[in-house]
């Protein structure tokens, strides 16, 4: 397989889907959880199964003066996302619950005061920063024997060029998710960003350390560097393409028959893995091969 006799093609393809994913986040924005904005999330179950969340909203509405949004969750029963309130407050409702509905049994209750949110939404942006950074520096250390023809400094580059293609679209999936939808990003989407970050850049790695060992091995040879990258991705393309599809099996049947409150840390798991996997391959070393065919 010839992957760099359309470098160009690839390198504007995926510049195309990050301006787009970019774009997506720019125009439609994305929909902050509690986590990052404060509030309450409040998992519920009620004996009366007839109970739709249409029918919690009015009543919340109506009955006690605050505004809720309710998602059913099928058996794992009914969540309930209002304000930042007291436990004054909860426990009032919760009898007000019980005298209208029957028996309502209480899984979880988490409020988020808008500080700690804020808190989190700061250090969840740091994690995210210093992983990229740290990532790349790293790889840019592990590559300083090999200056020639593409400098160490290059590989940690275009390792973190890389991820931020990682990061973006997703990012831009769910810019479009809570458009239509109404999707949250919380801190699970956080953890799930920073997960598909480590599978990309092992992936990743891989392939630019066959870059390395050939690039050693064919000094002598006077190949070119076109060549050297070529052979170096159609050796390792099988075993990336194999255990991302394996991995890709075990979240599709999580995302099939999984708990739906870890289906869209799953889903950003799943969507990151299949764009991690074309970017260690058809993004990183055609951006390697650009930047040093040159030198």
């Amino acid at each position: 397989m010839n992957v760099l006799r359309r470098y160009k093609l690839l390198l504007s393809i995926t510049l195309a889907l990050v301006v787009a994913s970019w774009l997506a986040v720019a125009i439609l924005g994305i929909r902050p959880g509690i986590d990052f904005t404060g509030g309450t999330e409040w998992h519920i179950t009620i004996s009366d199964v007839s109970v739709v969340p249409a029918d919690l909203e009015s009543f919340f509405d109506s009955e006690l003066n605050i505004g809720v949004v309710v998602k059913y969750l099928g058996e794992q029963g009914i969540l309930i996302r209002l304000p930042n309130i007291t436990e004054a407050q909860h426990q009032e409702y919760l009898l007000a619950l019980n005298e209208t509905y029957g028996i309502v049994h209480e899984q979880s209750f988490a409020s988020v005061g808008p500080v700690i949110g804020k808190e989190l939404r700061q250090k969840s942006l740091w994690a995210v920063v210093g992983v990229l950074l740290g990532i790349s520096l790293y790889t840019a250390w592990a590559f300083r024997k090999v200056s020639r023809p593409i400098r160490s400094w290059k590989y940690g580059v275009v390792a973190l060029l890389t991820l931020l293609h990682d990061v973006s679209i997703p990012l831009g999936v769910f810019a479009v998710f809570g458009y239509v939808s109404g999707v949250e990003i919380d801190t699970t989407f956080i953890v799930a960003l920073l997960v598909v970050m480590g599978f990309s850049v092992h992936d990743t790695i891989v392939v630019f350390d066959r870059i390395r060992e050939n690039i050693l091995e064919s000094y002598h040879k006077k190949a070119s560097l076109r060549e050297i990258i070529n052979r170096s991705i159609n050796e390792t393309i099988m075993r990336s393409v194999n255990t991302s599809l394996t991995l890709l099996f075990i979240l599709g049947m999580m995302l099939a028959i999984g708990p739906p409150t870890l289906f869209y840390f799953i889903l950003t798991v799943f969507i990151g893995t299949v764009v991690g996997t074309y970017s260690s391959l058809f993004v990183a070393s055609p951006l390697l091969y650009a930047w040093g065919k040159d030198r």
